[in-house]
């Protein structure tokens, strides 16, 4: 009975040994995040710290992320969606459940984002917001003006949603986000319908006015518009607050006399979260929780704001926030502005394929 008892404690100890071993060796972690989306050295920091290697991907679509996540076997540990995109995955069964134990900094999360985003993910179960920020418009204001006279004012969806208007503005070059599900509900919201429409009638009339505005659009992307912004290779674009600020931010590190500029239009806008999630089938789920609480550090999340341009979920990090990035009415609207936001709900399957059809419509110009 000795002898047995010595056998099970041996083969204890090598079991322990090799799982010691295999944690060691699995000292690494995949994330997937938006482009332009960190600042330069959180994720060297981050391993200098801990000793897990990480492995960091990007990627500049929603739909790219979704694609990847339902098809499953990602190979990834942490995604960043958007909240939106977020409610319906969490529906298909792609997101583990979140280990609140070991995310010591929730407590410095904003309470109000968090209630406001149980909304799309009950009881914060299964993500933490990371950034949030707007789609409205950049600009190079001298550009502009050359095109449509100096007293030309671009504070409108007007600019960009009015053929007219497009027209002259291709001459100086226009780029509109690769985002289907974003342009779609800025432009019923723009022609007085709900951005979250559930009627196919609506998307058609979206889609006819977007195919007018076609011939002007020099391109559609989610990231080339940041460089071509600052290098003053186009004039305006439909983008993402915090992008367009990079944008401006790399014309004056640059010093090439490039000025690029980013309004919320007066009719309202888009404004959107981005989450930290842990896919299903994830590998080092451990390292991702580290990697979320690491991120959730006050100190760590302003100097990420600091560096992208975003707003984060973190009320305690707001201290640490630049002051200009604080008191920018882009970056943080201010009350009467918040009232004519909207954020993307989680639309009906077949509506999700209207938006799609609409929009190969639009792009193929067919």
């Amino acid at each position: 009975m000795s002898y047995i008892k010595g056998l099970v404690a041996a083969s204890l100890a090598v079991a322990v040994t090799m799982s010691s071993a295999v944690a060691q060796e699995e000292k690494v972690l995949h994330v997937y995040n938006w482009s332009d989306y960190i600042a330069e050295d959180t994720v060297a920091n981050f391993e200098k710290e801990t000793g897990i290697k990480v492995v960091y991907d990007v990627f500049d679509s929603n739909e790219v992320l979704e694609a990847k996540l339902l098809a499953g076997n990602t190979g990834f540990d942490i995604v960043v969606p958007s909240s939106d995109f977020l409610a319906r995955q969490i529906q298909a069964g792609v997101f583990q459940k979140l280990d609140k134990n070991k995310l010591s900094n929730l407590k410095n999360m904003d309470a109000g984002i968090m209630k406001l985003l149980a909304d799309k993910d009950p009881d914060n179960a299964h993500s933490v917001p990371y950034l949030g920020g707007t789609t409205g418009i950049g600009f190079n204001p001298k550009k502009v003006a050359a095109v449509m006279g100096p007293d030309f004012k671009l504070d409108s969806w007007d600019a960009v949603l009015k053929p007219e208007n497009l027209s002259k503005l291709k001459k100086c070059g226009v780029s509109f986000l690769n985002a289907p599900t974003e342009i779609m509900a800025t432009v019923l919201h723009y022609i007085g319908k709900d951005p979250n429409s559930t009627s196919s009638a609506d998307y058609k009339e979206a889609g006819k006015l977007l195919t007018s505005l076609r011939p002007h659009i020099t391109y559609f992307h989610s990231s080339q518009y940041i460089n071509d912004l600052a290098n003053g290779d186009i004039c305006v674009a439909i983008g993402w607050s915090g992008d367009v600020m990079q944008a401006a931010a790399r014309a004056e590190e640059a010093k090439n006399g490039v000025t690029v500029d980013y309004v919320i239009p007066k009719e309202g806008a888009l404004v959107f979260y981005d989450m930290l999630a842990i896919p299903a089938d994830a590998k080092h789920p451990e390292n991702a929780h580290a990697f979320i609480n690491y991120l959730m550090r006050p100190e760590v999340i302003a100097k990420v704001s600091n560096y992208v341009s975003y707003a984060s979920g973190n009320a305690a990090s707001l201290p640490m926030v630049d002051e200009a990035l604080r008191n920018n009415p882009n970056i943080y609207p201010p009350e009467e502005l918040k009232a004519k936001m909207f954020a993307l709900k989680v639309l009906p399957a077949k509506i999700n394929r209207e938006i799609t059809r609409e929009w190969t419509k639009v792009k193929t110009g067919n």
